[in-house]
């Protein structure tokens, strides 16, 4: 049996509120209190945004500039897990093997939460953890999110369909 191999990149990136605001930072679905809450009209959550960036590079459907707009200005969702629930539903016969994402970030601190993450990706996308690799780096602060100012996520997917 033959299979059709798609490989999607995505990316997105916020910057923190101010320090004190009562928004919470949300990453991969996951609440970290170390860092203030992302300027966006949704959670904010780079993660998933990032993952649904990289479902439209393969499908060509619009989720940030489309459905997950109409559904948060429209219908008041600020839910990114809703957003990447839709984004998958637009995959029709294709399915994730692999989804791995990496996070440029001076704060929060990842180290403890990487698995939480890995788990919540896999629960969302329907996949095993092994299908689901997190990364993250300082970035050195040789850019704005390197020195704080916000965060910036890249995520690529593999999907397959047999023909």
């Amino acid at each position: 049996m033959n299979k059709k191999v798609r490989t999607g990149l995505g990316q997105d990136s916020h910057r923190f509120l101010p320090p004190g605001s009562s928004k919470p930072c949300i990453l991969a679905g996951i609440i970290f209190d170390d860092a203030p809450g992302f300027m966006a009209n949704s959670d904010g959550d780079i993660v998933f945004h990032a993952i649904c960036n990289a479902i439209t590079s393969v499908t060509g459907v619009m989720i940030l500039g489309d459905i997950a707009d109409s559904l948060c200005l429209h219908e008041g969702i600020t839910d990114s897990e809703v957003y990447l629930r839709e984004a998958l539903k637009t995959l029709g016969k294709q399915e994730i093997s692999h989804v791995a994402v990496s996070i440029e970030a001076k704060k929060p601190k990842f180290a403890t939460h990487f698995l939480k993450m890995r788990e919540n990706v896999a629960r969302v996308m329907g996949l095993s953890i092994s299908q689901v690799g997190i990364t993250a780096t300082s970035g050195e602060g040789l850019t704005d999110f390197g020195c704080g100012d916000g965060a910036q996520c890249f995520a690529v997917i593999t999907t397959e369909e047999n023909i």
